[in-house]
């Protein structure tokens, strides 16, 4: 089944240092750009992370401090890369939990102003674990009836990624190839920041959704606690995190 888009739909997936979405950094970024006409576009980024590749990690996709040596960092392809990817929604494998909250991350460290937040997201393996339960390989081998070669490799993790979303739609009758409906579907919270440490309520209202306070609204809990925003500047949270924090807290005072 074709997808029926609005707009260009991104499939993309991230090779990386490692899976902490503040510290690590990208190495390899592919993307499959598919318009509402049909037409595809395939792009790859090799990326010099600054900092080293660990082994346990090179184990996986097979990329070494070596191969990406003389690539250029984030901040130099970032502008290039928004530029491509603008006014389209996205789409990935485990995307909504990893690969956008560090994209995003990225775009922060490279000052490039791009609002991720109005896009829609597509979640593959959500849709996948709703119906089935299972990894990437089962999955492609499940709906395409293929093996996956080259798996942790960017571009085939991409290209199967898009060839399940494809066969998914062919085979659950009940999903709507409509990307608002498909963002929907394959969201399991209603996050305010990527990083899922404020979620919206039942009311709509921007909560915390960890520790002490947490469920207590945002900006009660700011203009309770004068030193909670400071604790979450100062500590260990993303960037995006901490952006969307200090806009409730200016928001506030426009009151």
């Amino acid at each position: 089944m074709q997808l029926n888009l609005r707009n260009p739909l991104v499939f993309f997936d991230l090779e990386t240092t490692g899976i902490n979405i503040v510290k690590d950094r990208i190495i390899e970024l592919s993307y499959v750009k598919v318009s509402p006409n049909g037409k595809e576009e395939t792009k790859t980024y090799r990326v010099n992370p600054g900092m080293p590749i660990p082994p346990e990690t090179t184990a996986i996709h097979g990329i070494t401090d070596e191969d990406v040596k003389d690539c250029p960092v984030f901040k130099e392809i970032a502008k290039t890369l928004a530029a491509q990817i603008e006014g389209c929604d996205l789409a990935g494998y485990n995307s909504n939990r990893f690969d956008i909250p560090l994209l995003a991350e990225e775009f922060l460290r490279a000052d490039v102003d791009i609002n991720m937040h109005k896009r829609k997201f597509v979640d593959v393996q959500t849709i996948f674990h709703k119906m089935e339960q299972r990894t990437l390989a089962a999955a492609y081998k499940f709906y395409c009836n293929k093996d996956l070669e080259n798996a942790h490799t960017s571009e085939a993790d991409t290209m199967a990624t898009y060839e399940v979303l494809k066969a998914q739609l062919d085979r659950y009758p009940e999903l709507e190839n409509d990307i608002v409906a498909l963002s929907k579907f394959s969201t399991f919270t209603n996050n305010v920041d990527f990083a899922g440490r404020m979620v919206y309520n039942d009311e709509g209202k921007e909560v915390i959704n960890f520790g002490k306070y947490k469920g207590r609204p945002v900006a009660e809990v700011l203009q309770t606690d004068q030193g909670y925003y400071g604790w979450m500047m100062n500590s260990d949270f993303s960037l995006n995190t901490k952006k969307v924090l200090t806009e409730i807290k200016l928001r506030g005072f426009s009151k």
